[in-house]
């Protein structure tokens, strides 16, 4: 009856529970679907510049803005850490404090060495003019990349020279190198933006005075479905005692920390959307069970039982928490999948890292959350059917 096309209050109530789980399965989606793909591309974009371990001389306060103490290449360490499992590729790199210099504007830099074998494969992602590095057999490269950031903040433009001044312990110890500008690129990490240059590992060996086996440290790349934390584990127990290994995480404490907050909001989410729901249902069967006490004492009346009576409102309740599942999921998705070919929710990048909000979707999380929400929402309506049992017939079949 609640079904026909009879105008009921059943059927208008129906209706309101449906409506009420579309919306909660698909704001649960939704926000499953935006914190994922998130806290993945901001997080990649970290790793892409930096890997997800940093291997180094030890320093246990070392800052970021430090230069490294330079440690001696070694073939057995190197080992050690390409043969653990889950390590993508190996990687050296250094750090040297700079004065960039163009047109009397100047920035206080700190550029990023690699050598001519740096995997540039993720990092070109963030090029937006110009090429990458052209790296010399012999001498350092004169090629270097600037960010967006500070190539607004000095005016400069691709191909432009600038001058790079460094500063040694000694003050008077002072040199300058002329380098071209090869590239521009953006992280959208402000932290990286308005801090790092990109060049040539043998230009700050030279400016040091390091031996040609001398580096700054290694950067390590991890493989999709391993954890960083347990490869750095291994490696501070089978490192020399002169070396240390840091997760990226814990070098850039302020963005992970952020990003996991998106892991509380999004809970919160969930348990308001879940408590919505469930009490949306119980009212809805409560409603129900009290518009059908006639019926119910005419079904006893006639010899039906209370478990054959409960068995019919909880396939009400079942039809609803279906139907509402199936329409939330078509939202959801709908309006998930339009973000990822459209694109049409923008952000400041400058605040979110990103321009456009990411969306990831893992299938098994979406069809967990739906099964879920069946689940506890049928176990829930067990109780309103309990009512079913204090139903008297003859009281019932009086009730007006």
């Amino acid at each position: 009856m609640a079904f026909s096309h009879q105008q009921s209050f059943s059927r208008f109530i129906i209706r309101l529970s449906v409506g009420a789980t579309t919306v909660g399965i698909a704001a649960m989606i939704i926000t499953l679907c935006f914190v994922n793909g998130f806290q993945q591309t901001v997080g990649n974009k970290v790793y892409s510049f930096w890997g997800q371990i940093r291997v180094q001389h030890f320093e246990p306060d070392k800052s970021m803005m430090a230069e490294e103490v330079p440690i001696q290449k070694n073939k057995s360490v190197e080992q050690i850490m390409q043969t653990q499992p889950g390590v993508a590729k190996v990687q050296a790199f250094a750090t040297k404090s700079a004065v960039l210099s163009f047109k009397q504007n100047i920035e206080g830099i700190l550029v990023k060495g690699i050598e001519a074998n740096y995997d540039s494969t993720q990092f070109k992602s963030f090029l937006t003019k110009g090429h990458w590095i052209q790296f010399n057999d012999t001498a350092y490269s004169k090629d270097i990349l600037v960010s967006e950031q500070v190539a607004s903040l000095l005016q400069i433009q691709l191909n432009d020279t600038v001058t790079l001044y460094f500063v040694g312990n000694d003050q008077s110890n002072t040199s300058y190198r002329k380098l071209r500008v090869a590239g521009l690129y953006k992280t959208g990490i402000e932290e990286y933006d308005k801090v790092f240059l990109i060049g040539d590992l043998k230009l700050i060996a030279r400016i040091n005075d390091w031996a040609p086996d001398q580096i700054g440290g290694y950067e390590i790349f991890i493989k999709p479905n391993y954890k960083a934390d347990s490869v750095n584990q291994v490696l501070l127990n089978d490192l020399p005692t002169e070396w240390m290994s840091r997760t990226v995480n814990s070098i850039y404490p302020n963005i992970f920390d952020w990003l996991a907050i998106q892991d509380m909001n999004r809970n919160v989410i969930f348990i308001i959307m879940a408590i919505v729901a469930i009490i949306n249902l119980i009212t809805c069967l409560l409603i129900l069970i009290l518009e059908r006490t006639r019926m119910i004492g005419v079904l006893k009346a006639v010899g039906a039982n209370n478990r054959l009576i409960s068995r019919i409102f909880l396939y009400y309740a079942a039809v609803i928490s279906i139907r509402g599942i199936m329409a939330g999921f078509v939202m959801g998705m709908g309006l998930v999948l339009l973000q990822q070919y459209t694109g049409f929710i923008q952000l400041d990048e400058s605040a979110y890292y990103v321009k456009t909000a990411p969306v990831l979707i893992i299938w098994w999380q979406i069809l967990l959350v739906c099964l879920t929400t069946f689940v506890v929402s049928f176990l829930i309506m067990l109780l309103p059917a309990l009512l079913v049992k204090k139903v008297n017939p003859i009281q019932a079949i009086q009730f007006k």
